[in-house]
């Protein structure tokens, strides 16, 4: 791997890891129901276009996280097909986060996009 190469990678990593829970937290509000990892790691594949994808496991410290932060809730049910699954739905305490999150997101893109305009792609 090439210099450059793993000065992007260290970049997108660390960009990745401050947008992570903001997806998660849309995602799980647009369901309308409570959605189990495999389902979330899907719809954040179609979405986000491929640039939230990667490994579903790295999504469950996140949910934990989340849900230890009284922004998401979980219960677990049997499954038919495998072993049982653990389902998340987005908290009242949760959509309160996701609005300022949102908003702070909305106003760092904002800023940045500014300061990279006519930087050619």
């Amino acid at each position: 791997m090439s210099e450059p190469d793993g000065q992007l990678r260290k970049f997108q990593k660390e960009l990745s890891a401050g947008t992570v829970s903001l997806a998660l937290l849309a995602v799980l509000a647009q369901a309308g129901e409570p959605l189990y990892g495999y389902l979330i790691a899907k719809r954040l594949e179609r979405v986000g276009e491929g640039v939230l994808s990667g490994k579903q496991s790295a999504l469950y410290p996140v949910l934990r996280n989340l849900e230890g932060a009284g922004l998401l809730l979980s219960h677990v049910e049997p499954s038919l097909s495998g072993p049982p699954r653990r389902y998340y739905r987005i908290t009242d305490e949760g959509r309160q986060a996701l609005r300022q999150w949102a908003a702070a997101w909305r106003a760092t893109r904002d800023s940045v996009d500014s300061v990279l305009e006519g930087i050619p792609e």
